[in-house]
């Protein structure tokens, strides 16, 4: 088993992610995806997607996709979530308003990992620019430059 945790502000597309991966998997490698919404839609708890990869080597190959919920009066879920995480996507939002909100979802990560005597040097991050595709529209994005000042 294999758990991977999406984290990031609120309305970076953690949820999005989960979906679009349900979507692309046939019936036979994908369990049933759980998510506990608000009235506003927005993730409460968490979402989880679990994936059944099949053998390699003899191994049964089992992933548990995760998200957090990305608002900060939710940080104990986050906390919660993070138990036993085997890796983590950090899903940044490419729009210039919520700049400070990847920064401080990304220092409220190495938070809650350090409170798990866990850095990310120890658990693999991966890194993600999400809204990247609306950079020819007029709506104002950071350049990956700038994004990858603030978060790397």
């Amino acid at each position: 088993h294999c758990k991977i945790v999406y984290y990031g502000p609120g309305r970076c597309g953690k949820t999005t992610n989960l979906l679009y991966i349900y979507n692309a998997m046939n019936n036979q490698a994908r369990g049933k995806m759980l998510t506990i919404e608000t009235k506003g839609e927005r993730t409460l708890f968490f979402d989880l997607l679990p994936l059944n990869l099949g053998k390699i080597n003899g191994f049964d190959i089992r992933i548990q996709l995760y998200t957090v919920p990305g608002q900060v009066i939710y940080e104990a879920t986050r906390k919660l979530v993070l138990k036993g995480v085997d890796g983590l996507v950090f899903v940044a939002d490419c729009l210039k308003v919520r700049r400070e909100k990847n920064m401080e979802s990304l220092q409220d990560l190495h938070r809650n990992l350090l409170e798990r005597n866990l850095t990310t040097e120890e658990i693999p991050i991966i890194l993600q620019f999400n809204k990247y595709d609306l950079m020819p529209t007029p709506i104002p994005t950071l350049t990956k430059e700038e994004l990858e000042i603030d978060l790397n």
